[in-house]
């Protein structure tokens, strides 16, 4: 099992590479971008559009932890805030049938 899923890792690496491939062979004309009047060098289309994926791959899971922590922090702030209530004359909590 430990080899099927080494060898079905392998072929998707092996696939996504052929693809970053053909897209960067494909997409060679040249671009010159520009933000807020500063103007890049001229470069292929592949190279920023590849350049904003690597930076969203690399920004995507940073965000990921930080949510994750912070919905952790909030439910431990919220369940310290809920005072548990017991009844000691019924403490179970199950109502008792009225005679």
């Amino acid at each position: 099992m430990r080899s099927l899923k080494r060898a079905l890792l392998v072929s998707l690496v092996v696939v996504l590479v052929a693809l970053v491939l053909f897209f960067v062979l494909e997409n060679q004309q040249m671009v010159s971008l520009v933000l807020f009047g500063w103007a890049a060098p001229s470069m292929p289309v592949a190279v920023p559009v590849i350049g904003a994926l690597v930076v969203g791959m690399a920004i995507g899971p940073f965000l990921t932890i930080f949510s994750t922590r912070l919905r952790k922090r909030e439910a431990r702030h919220s369940a310290r805030q809920v005072p548990l209530k017991v009844d000691r004359k019924n403490p179970t909590g199950v109502p008792e049938a009225s005679s």
